[in-house]
């Protein structure tokens, strides 16, 4: 896509979302259906990354979340758990040098010291590298639950609080958010989940507190840049009243 016609998108689609989260289902229905795999479904959902990444970037997007593996996943069969954490480990491999020339900022979001050594070795390597870049932020939620995510928040509050770090007075929302994996990032403004399914599974409950919410039935190996277009249109549509009247 020319400079010219990138331009003209970001007109087309004002106003975008200054983070978007994606929750990528449906990569092992993707591979049933052809009659493969479901290890390949996940090879597929892996490739359809790069573009998804690559035209948030060059639309000026400032962040991107997306939901890979969830505190939940853990209950999948072992080969399939195990096959995930290897396209993990090519991807950061394969990748990373060309997110980092792109100025992309990479995060993994999520109890990521619980991940295999080599997994949690790549996941820091690729946020170390990345971590002075000032494009789009990149997060990746891996071993990750909202759920957990608070929890650990109330901790880390409890412990200043009562170690005199911090004074009950002083809790509030800010407090709160800051202590989240996206401390420093804007809220999410938009939440697609593709697969069919219509529910959050856990995935960034505080921070989406005021998303808009785009379901699609497509699978996510097949969530072309054009489906991704599309959902980011009907965003600029919606009509954001944060608890107001006529967004004010």
């Amino acid at each position: 896509m020319t400079v010219a016609e990138l331009n003209a998108l970001r007109i087309t689609l004002s106003p975008l979302p200054k983070h978007v989260g994606i929750i990528m289902d449906g990569n092992g229905r993707y591979a049933t259906r052809r009659g493969l795999p479901r290890s390949m479904g996940h090879r597929a959902g892996t490739e359809r990354l790069r573009g998804i990444i690559k035209l948030s970037s060059d639309l000026g997007i400032e962040a991107l979340s997306l939901y890979a593996f969830s505190t939940e996943n853990w209950k999948r069969p072992r080969i399939e758990v195990d096959t995930l954490f290897a396209i993990f480990m090519e991807y950061f491999t394969k990748e990373v040098e060309d997110l980092h020339k792109n100025n992309v900022a990479i995060r993994a979001m999520g109890n990521i010291a619980a991940l295999p050594e080599k997994v949690y070795a790549q996941c820091m390597a690729a946020m170390e590298k990345t971590k002075n870049n000032t494009g789009l932020k990149l997060n990746i939620a891996l071993n990750y639950g909202s759920r957990a995510e608070t929890v650990n928040a109330v901790k880390s509050i409890a412990l200043d609080a009562k170690e005199g770090r911090l004074n009950i007075e002083d809790i509030d929302e800010e407090c709160v958010m800051s202590r989240l994996y996206t401390s420093g990032l804007s809220d999410v403004d938009l939440v697609i989940r593709t697969g069919g399914e219509q529910r959050l599974s856990n995935f960034m409950l505080l921070q989406s507190a005021y998303a808009e919410f785009v379901f699609t039935d497509t699978l996510w190996p097949d969530f072309s840049d054009e489906c991704y277009i599309a959902a980011l249109g009907e965003f600029a549509h919606r009509n954001r009243r944060y608890g107001g009247l006529d967004g004010k």
